[in-house]
């Protein structure tokens, strides 16, 4: 999934009008992608429009008891793993790593 921001967001001055970026997952309906500084924040989904809206195939999907969406690829999707990769626990940024740049590369192709 490929999404770009609206326009300029003030409150969200890591994002650039018009820049392409490739979601690595969804939580609770929030897009999370790599920002400006290389950080996987998460961000609303209303700040974006949608360029490319094909999910990879091995997204685990679930849905929260408010019908909120979780999507992540089954190596991301472990219960704290965004934690572990915030205190930079080496396993997490690895897999993390590897996951992204194999995601990149596809969406680059």
């Amino acid at each position: 999934m490929v999404v770009t921001p609206h326009s300029e967001q003030p409150d969200y001055p890591d994002l650039t009008a018009g820049q392409p970026y490739v979601v690595i997952g969804i939580e609770a309906d929030d897009f999370r992608l790599l920002n400006d500084q290389g950080q996987p924040y998460l961000y609303p989904a209303t700040l974006f429009d949608v360029l490319d809206a094909r999910e990879p195939r091995d997204w685990v999907i679930a849905f929260g008891d408010e019908g909120e969406r979780y999507a992540y690829p089954q190596s991301l999707n472990g219960t704290g793993f965004f934690e572990d990769f915030f205190d930079a626990r080496r396993p997490a940024v690895s897999t993390f790593w590897r996951v992204v740049n194999q995601r990149l590369a596809l969406a680059a192709a």
